[in-house]
C-alpha cells in the first residue's frame, strides 16, 4: 500500500505543485453549474484537511497574529496548504471563467464538458462510497443527501437584483455548496439569479461584485466549516454517506443530454434555459462516442488517482486481480 502523504503540511515542491493543481481542479469545477469544487477536493484527498484548515481561523489564530507570534500562528493555521490550494482556485477562476463560459454556451461543448465531469463524479461515488461502513444510519443519510441534492438541482433560477447585499448573501450561500461534494456553488448562484452577473464581472475584472461575493464567501466559510468539521469528527460515517448522496443526486444535474422546458431572455438579450429535462442521447452519433469516451476517461482517471494514493481502489483491484481469484 502506498503511504499516505500529509498534504496539510507540504514540504516539497512536488507537494506544493500537487496542491496548486488540486486547487485548479476545484476552481474549474466551481465555475461549472452542476459540479462542486468540494467533489474535486474529496476525489483528490484534501477535503478534511481543507475543512480543518478553514476552521483553524479562529480567535486563537487572531490572537497569535496580533501578537506577531508567527511560528505559533503557522503551527495553528496550515497557511502553506491553504495558500497553495487558494492560488490554484484563483488561477482557475481568473484564467478559465471565459473559456468555460463560452464552452457552456455551445451545446456540443457543454455535452462534452458535462460528460467528462459525469465520469469524475461517478468515480468519486465509487471511491468514497467504498470507504463507508454501510448500515441503517449511513443508508438513511445517503437517501437524505440524494433527496436534498435532487430538490436543489431541480429548483428554477430566480431573477434577483444585483445589489451589494444580495451579492454578499449569495456568496455566503454559494460557498457552503462549493465545499459540499455534489452540490455546485455555481448552480446556487444560478438559482439565486447571480451566476451570469458574477461570471461576467470576473471576466471583465469588475471589482465591486467580486469583492461582495468574496466577503460573503469568507463569512459563509467561517461558519459552515465549523459545522462540517463537527459532523465529520463526531458522525463521520453518516456525514460521508450524506456527502456521497449529494454526489449521487448531482448526477441528475450534470447528465450531458438535456432538453429545455422553460427559458427566458437574460440581461444581454440572449435566450437562456431556466429548467431542463434529461433525455437519451443519439447512440449512433459520433458525438455520443466522444462524450462516452470522455466519461470513461474521467471515471478511470479518478480511480487511478485514488489507487495511486491508497492502493485500495475497488475498480483497479478488480481489474488487476489474478484470473480465477475471488475479489475481497
Amino acid at each position: 500500500m502506498t503511504p499516505q502523504v500529509d498534504l496539510a503540511k507540504p514540504r516539497t515542491p512536488l507537494q506544493y505543485l500537487r496542491l496548486f493543481f488540486t486547487g485548479i481542479a476545484m476552481g474549474a469545477s466551481d465555475i461549472v453549474p452542476g459540479v462542486s469544487g468540494g467533489t474535486m477536493a474529496f476525489i483528490l484527498g484534501v477535503y478534511e484537511d481543507l475543512i480543518d484548515g478553514i476552521k483553524s481561523f479562529d480567535l486563537t489564530a487572531i490572537r497569535l497574529a496580533l501578537s506577531f507570534r508567527v511560528k505559533d500562528f503557522l503551527n495553528h493555521v496550515p497557511l502553506q496548504f491553504l495558500v497553495a490550494l487558494g492560488l490554484g482556485i484563483l488561477s482557475a477562476v481568473v484564467l478559465l471563467s471565459g473559456f468555460l463560459s463560452r464552452t457552456l454556451d455551445d451545446e456540443a461543448g457543454r455535452i462534452l464538458l458535462f460528460a467528462f465531469f459525469f465520469g469524475l463524479v461517478m468515480a468519486s461515488i465509487v471511491t468514497i462510497g467504498f470507504k463507508v461502513k454501510w448500515g441503517i444510519i449511513p443508508g438513511f443519510a445517503l437517501l437524505s443527501g440524494i433527496g436534498i441534492a435532487l430538490i436543489v438541482v431541480n429548483a428554477v433560477p430566480t431573477d434577483a437584483p444585483h445589489e451589494p447585499l444580495n451579492l454578499f448573501l449569495s456568496g455566503m450561500v454559494a460557498i457552503c455548496a462549493m465545499i459540499l461534494p455534489g452540490i455546485s456553488g455555481a448552480f446556487i448562484l444560478l438559482i439565486l439569479g447571480q451566476y451570469d452577473y458574477v461570471l461576467t464581472a470576473v471576466s471583465e475584472r469588475n471589482l465591486l461584485p467580486i469583492v461582495m461575493v468574496a466577503l460573503g464567501s469568507v463569512v459563509g466559510l467561517m461558519m459552515f466549516s465549523r459545522v462540517l468539521s463537527y459532523l465529520l469528527k463526531h458522525y463521520y460515517q453518516a456525514t460521508v454517506a450524506a456527502l456521497v448522496g449529494f454526489m449521487v443526486g448531482s448526477l441528475w444535474r450534470i447528465w450531458p443530454w438535456k432538453a429545455c422546458l422553460l427559458d427566458d431572455v437574460d440581461r444581454h438579450g440572449e435566450l437562456r434555459c431556466l429548467q431542463e429535462v434529461n433525455q437519451l442521447p443519439d447512440f449512433a452519433s459520433p458525438e455520443f462516442l466522444t462524450a462516452f469516451s470522455l466519461t470513461v476517461f474521467g471515471f478511470l482517471l479518478v480511480n487511478l488517482i485514488d489507487h495511486v494514493q491508497h492502493g485500495q481502489n475497488p475498480v483497479f483491484r478488480w481489474m488487476w486481480r489474478p484470473r480465477g481469484s475471488v475479489a475481497a
